[in-house]
Formats: structure tokens, sequence, C-alpha cells
């Protein structure tokens, strides 16, 4: 710091150069911070999500194969939740760091402003902002109606998966039941297989000697074929019944996935929702809104809140900001509840919450300025003296 310190006093050209210097390095140091940290959140989040997908794959709820495509895409829905927190921590403990060391006063004194620091913070987070616009207004909305679709794909997928000789096995459509005397080591053949099925408002009775399962997939569908056997339609103890025997015969069980017809809001598109004026459409725009601009506004409150670290008190600012970040949370939370619920205006909704936090950021960077300035002008009094 004292060499940048010296070429910084010679020409404007090595002051622009150390400063490119010194803008790179603590950019490089909360970048450290946040890859840490995101790692740290998403691993946690990770780890529980995986035991419980683990524990329903064990009790043949999910089919394994499924269980990373879930996690994957579940962790997709919610990564906007925590990058502006990890984002707004990393900048915190960078900054802390380079005070505890007495870096930034080093840099204070090699001329470098706090605006310096602001901008230097602004420039790093507009980056990330941008990352996560894409990711809150984009990816998380196909992120959520992928899980939906997963979630539906294990369904189905689950009414084969259980079949197994000697048991009755009851399929997610109504009043349909398989049983099966022998399966194949494969999973794919049977014999002595009896099948009943409701189609129509009729019950059906099919039974066959052998059956195997059969993939389209040009359509991806999956169905049963069963072969040589006899199909009952009719009452159970009346006497209006048909038997027709067959050759072969095929029972759909598994039918392509198609786009839930009810989307819940988390999956509708951005655009769907701006246009739309519904009160609970409104607040899932604004709440995908917040987090972008969360991201914006949270390392501004790292800058400003820093100045409270001073000697033994190096993590006050990290505890000061854990504090507003959850009222912060709250406030929006709450917000977003009540826009729900039409119990404030849309023109209201989640905008004064940012508006406040904006406030306090302008609020804590005016009274360091007027603290600064004053002690300025008691070392310069003292100097006269």
């Amino acid at each position: 710091m004292i060499i940048i310190k010296h070429f910084m006093q010679n020409s404007p050209f090595t002051i622009r150069v150390c400063s490119t210097i010194l803008e790179r390095y603590l950019q490089r140091e909360i970048l450290e911070k946040l890859i840490w940290i995101v790692t740290i959140l998403i691993l946690i989040l990770t780890s529980h999500r995986f035991v419980d997908y683990l524990g329903d794959a064990a009790a043949g709820k999910i089919p394994a194969e499924l269980i990373l495509k879930m996690l994957l895409m579940k962790m997709l829905a919610i990564l906007p939740r925590l990058l502006p927190i990890a984002l707004f921590l990393s900048v915190i403990l960078a900054l802390t760091r380079l005070s505890s060391d007495k870096e930034l006063t080093a840099m204070r004194s090699s001329g470098m402003t706090d605006g310096f620091q602001l901008m230097t913070v602004f420039k790093f987070s507009i980056i990330f902002t941008s990352f996560v616009f894409i990711i809150s207004f984009y990816l998380s909305p196909w992120a959520e109606i992928r899980v939906e679709e997963l979630k539906e794909l294990t369904r189905q997928q689950a009414d084969i998966a259980d079949i197994s000789a000697g048991r009755f096995k009851e399929f997610s459509k109504e009043g349909s039941v398989v049983y099966v005397e022998e399966l194949a080591n494969d999973g794919q053949s049977m014999k002595n297989v009896f099948l009943q099925l409701k189609q129509n408002g009729h019950n059906s009775v099919l039974t066959s000697g052998g059956a195997k399962f059969h993939y389209q997939e040009r359509y991806d569908n999956r169905y049963i074929l069963l072969e040589n056997g006899k199909r009952y339609v009719g009452i159970p103890g009346t006497l209006d019944y048909q038997i027709t025997e067959y050759r072969r015969y095929g029972v759909l069980i598994d039918q392509s996935i198609k786009k839930p017809a009810n989307k819940s809001i988390e999956m509708l598109s951005t655009g769907a929702l701006f246009k739309s004026a519904l009160p609970a459409h409104q607040a899932e725009f604004q709440w995908r809104l917040s987090f972008v601009l969360a991201a914006l506004l949270l390392p501004f409150l790292a800058v400003a809140i820093n100045k409270f670290s001073v000697g033994e008190n190096r993590y006050l600012s990290l505890m000061m900001g854990i504090l507003i970040y959850f009222i912060y949370s709250n406030m929006l939370g709450i917000s977003r509840t009540l826009l729900k619920r039409e119990d404030i205006p849309a023109l209201v909704g989640l905008w004064w919450v940012h508006l406040i936090l904006a406030l306090v950021i302008l609020i804590s960077l005016r009274i360091q300025l007027i603290v600064q300035n004053r002690k300025r002008a008691l070392i310069m009094a003292k100097r006269n003296k």
C-alpha cells in the first residue's frame, strides 16, 4: 500500500493504474467470499433435500434415477432466494477482513475515498444482479415446471416400479389392479397375469398366461402387452357380461408427460405475470423483482454499516447486517401476503419496503459523511493551533 501511495502521488496515469489494481483486489476478495458462502448454503439445502429424496426412493415413491434431476431443478428454483443474502454477507466479510487488517485505512490514505468503495462494489453487484435477474425471471419458473413434471413422472413410474410376483398392485388410475404370479429377473416379462381395469364406466378383467412391458419411444408411452388371454366385461354377479379371447392386448399405463393444466403461480412466466392485473400475479411479479432489487441494494448496505466495525467490534457490522436483513426479508413476506389478499394496492405492494431500505442506506452514508467532515475539521483546527 505504501508503494501504491507513492506512485499515486506522481501522475494521473499511475492513479488510474493503481485504482484499477485496488478495484480488482477488492472485487476478488468479495468474489472469493461469495463462492464460499453460496457453496455452503447450497450444500446445506441440498443435503436436507437429498436425505428426503433418498427416503422416498427407499419407500418406492421416487425412482432412483430421478433423484439427481429433481434435486438439481429444486435447487435452481430456490436459488434466487439465496443469491442476494450470499452477496450481502460476502461484501460484509470482505470489507471486515480488509478493515481489520488496516488495508482500507491504507487505501484511504492513498487517496481512495469511500466513494471508490461504493463504485467498486456497485460494478461488482450490477453484474451479479443481472445474473440474479435471469435466474429469478426465467430459469426459476422453468425449474418449477420441470419439478412438477418430474413429480408426475415419478407418480407414473411408481405404478410399475412396485410390481412384484405374488402381490396385488393398485395403479394410480382408479379401479386398476394387477396381479403377477411370476416376474422375470429383468422386471419386464410376466407370467399368469390378472388385470382389472375401469374403462368408460365399465369394469373389465383381463387374464393372460404371459405379458411384458412395452415402451413406445415415439410418443413416450408405456404399455402392458398381454398375450393369449381372455377379457371379461360386465357387472360381477350378473349374467350380463362378455368374454373375448385375444391374441394380443395392450393396456396403456404410462402416458407422455404433459404440462400441468392448472399451473401454480410459481410456474407462470414473468411476462404473463406482468400483463396480469390479478393481485396474486402482481404479488408474484414483485416478489421475483425483489430478489433483483435486494441484490442491488444489500451490497450498498454492507458498505454503509461497515464503518461501525472498529477495534474489537470487528463483527458488529455482520450482526447488524443480519438483523437488518431479517427485518427486510420479513417485511417483504408480509407485504407479499397483504398484496395477495388485496389488503394493500399493487401500487404500494412491495415497493415501500425497498424504499425504506434505500433510505436507511442513504441516511447511514450521510451520517458517516458528517462524522468524517467533523473529524477533518477538528484535525485542521488542531494543526492551526
